[in-house]
């Protein structure tokens, strides 16, 4: 068994994981259009484009994700994709990147559990932790 976060965005689905995979070290990466299934002819021209799937997959975990229609679209609130990191350099890579033309939340700094922390929302509205454990450090 397995969980998998799924990120539902206002239309920019391709730009937030274009954007996750130049700076998060993605190991594969999966985008599929509307317009790219069989039946894609059938999608509204100004659909076409967008996302009916996407898939990360960062170390062992995969984020996924797609557009939503404007109308049914609702932000993210009360959960966040927590990204785990081995190292200080990778944390505060990551952070910098996620923190750009976002909104820190919490300062990427040392904290009682870990070498790193942080908390941003990034510039697709997308709420992230970014953790960096002792233990990590110690293995």
């Amino acid at each position: 068994m397995q969980i998998n976060p799924y990120i539902v965005f206002n239309g920019n689905c391709r730009e937030a994981f274009e954007y996750y995979k130049l700076h998060l070290g993605v190991n594969d990466f999966y985008l599929l259009s509307h317009a790219d299934p069989p039946m894609g002819d059938n999608a509204p021209e100004h659909w076409k484009d967008k996302i009916i799937h996407a898939t990360l997959q960062i170390g062992k975990s995969c984020i996924m994700g797609s557009d939503s229609p404007r109308e049914d679209y609702i932000p993210p609130a009360g959960s966040y994709i927590m990204l785990a990191v081995d190292t200080v350099v990778e944390a505060e890579a990551a952070f910098e990147a996620l923190a750009r033309n976002g909104q820190i939340k919490m300062p990427i700094s040392e904290t009682f559990w870990s070498v790193r922390y942080g908390i941003v929302v990034d510039q697709f509205g997308i709420p992230w932790m970014i953790n960096c454990s002792i233990a990590a450090q110690n293995s």
